[in-house]
């Protein structure tokens, strides 16, 4: 879906996301490392288990909610990315801690 239109330059930093390696900008958001690594979503629906995606990118829809670090139900799109991040997609509905 989302494509990088340029290559990558100046400094960048390994994150790993659903257990692959990649290479992204430094200062970029989670959110922006996902939709350019295809298939480019973040979690899956709680009804229907369809991919979801980021949607408005400034922390009003909720839609790029991912575990980052070990931590569920952060905002990909208000988490910039730092090296050696673990990324994975977040699957149907969250739970809530005890």
């Amino acid at each position: 879906m989302f494509r990088r239109t340029t290559e990558i330059k100046g400094e960048t930093v390994a994150i790993r996301f659903d257990g692959q390696r990649i290479v992204v900008p430094a200062g970029e958001t989670v959110a922006a490392a996902v939709l350019a690594n295809s298939p480019g979503h973040t979690r899956t629906s709680v009804v229907s288990g369809e991919a979801r995606a980021p949607y408005c990118l400034m922390g009003t829809c909720f839609e790029c909610l991912m575990e980052i670090d070990g931590i569920a139900n952060r905002q990909a799109c208000m988490t910039i990315v730092a090296e050696g991040m673990t990324v994975n997609r977040q699957q149907g509905k969250r739970e809530m801690p005890e």
